[in-house]
């Protein structure tokens, strides 16, 4: 297997995503009236009719960029002839897309990710007030300055490398003024540009810990099975698929830095050449390209991507 099933994370959102999917195909439909039921509100007409400020909310936007993830996989299994247990050699997703990745490798059901990512979000957004924390992207600095910046910047506070996207593309997070700080540090280093997010708390930072608490007293609840295809944990950049384990690090992941470039390199030392992007936007596709040399992307969020995701699929097959 040649393959690879990502599942991108927020800043994918849009108002109208997944809508066509459900239109066209009663499967697509189905995940979206699952998701309804288990949060006991409609969550899909604020995802297909916003408002903006509405979906952009972190507690409606993690489980919505499930909802859409999963809708597209349901899809590409009844037109396309996807399995994960059969065509992924592994499955991985940025942050929240790691709950779509285990949805889809059948680890946890739709409904209880739903409701896992409903308190996710919640406990991420409370855990530091709003204006306290900030994140900054720092963007042509290779992943050992960055990180270098971010403890220079610290100064007592916390400022840590958050996300590790592959490319010269490194998000830090924590204490406002600590991140202001790496934003200044990073250009005296020759960063490109550095830039604060449009954030609304600072994501996978020690700050986080509270939210790392809420998920590991809601996960404890929760039935977690073996994965039909490894996950490639974003706090590992390995595989993984112990139930138990994934547990544990679907809590450290809270705190923990989200490695994606790593990630994906470790995929495309086994073997992996082509990686679907399933659900909204195409971020993760953009960077697969720049982080494994003669690796294909393969973005699928609507009806018009499903034929070159059946041929790409075959591809990878044959491969």
């Amino acid at each position: 297997m040649t393959a690879a099933f990502t599942f991108p994370g927020q800043g994918s959102q849009v108002v109208g995503m997944g809508r066509a999917l459900a239109e066209a195909f009663p499967v697509a439909r189905a995940v979206f009236d699952e998701v309804d039921a288990a949060l006991g509100e409609r969550l899909t007409a604020t995802i297909w009719e916003g408002p903006s400020e509405t979906l952009q909310l972190t507690e409606n936007t993690q489980p919505a960029l499930m909802a859409v993830s999963i809708a597209t996989l349901r899809v590409l299994e009844t037109e396309a002839g996807f399995s994960v247990a059969r065509d992924a050699a592994f499955v991985a997703g940025h942050s929240l897309g790691e709950y779509s990745a285990l949805a889809a490798a059948g680890s946890l059901t739709v409904s209880d990710t739903a409701r896992l990512l409903r308190i996710r979000g919640r406990a991420m957004q409370k855990a530091v007030p709003v204006g306290a924390g900030a994140m900054a992207a720092l963007l042509g600095l290779d992943y050992a300055t960055a990180a270098a910046v971010a403890n220079e910047a610290a100064q007592g506070q916390v400022c840590q490398a958050a996300n590790d996207n592959g490319a010269g593309q490194v998000v830090v997070s924590g204490d406002k003024e600590a991140v202001d700080r790496a934003v200044e540090i990073a250009k005296s280093k020759g960063a490109k540009r550095a830039m604060l997010l449009p954030v609304s708390a600072p994501f996978h930072c020690k700050l986080m810990q509270p939210a790392a608490d809420a998920m590991e007293k809601a996960l404890a609840d929760i039935s977690i099975r073996k994965p039909a295809a490894p996950l490639v944990a974003n706090v590992l950049a390995s595989e993984i698929t112990d139930p138990d384990e994934i547990r544990r690090r679907l809590v450290e992941q809270v705190t923990g830095t989200v490695r994606w470039r790593e990630s994906v390199a470790y995929m495309a030392s086994r073997g992996v050449t082509r990686f679907f992007e399933i659900g909204a936007g195409k971020v993760l596709s953009g960077l697969v390209k720049r982080i494994a040399d003669g690796a294909v992307g393969v973005a699928v969020g609507g009806p018009a991507d499903i034929a070159a995701a059946k041929d790409a699929l075959a591809a990878a097959r044959s491969a």
